[in-house]
């Protein structure tokens, strides 16, 4: 197993981390291992389209259309 080393947590965060484990019944060490866990490997709950309904609804359209030139000669014509 690998091990790390987290510096200059400011004592707040350090003293918050030990009331949480303390509730719990657990080692500070053991909760700073269930916190990185539940966050970094958590699957999102949300389903795509929920995550695309979620998106604030901003602009028109129109502003984000993309302008494509049809009558451009590629060289394919005869």
């Amino acid at each position: 197993m690998a091990q790390l080393i987290v510096r200059e947590l400011e004592e707040s965060v350090v003293r918050a981390l030990k009331v949480r484990a303390a509730k719990k019944g657990v080692s500070a060490e053991a909760e700073h291992r269930a916190i990185l866990r539940e966050v970094l490997l958590r699957r999102s709950s949300r389903s795509f389209k929920e995550a695309l309904l979620a998106m604030p609804d901003v602009g028109e359209d129109e502003d984000f259309a993309i302008e494509r030139d049809l009558d451009r000669d590629d060289g394919l014509s005869p």
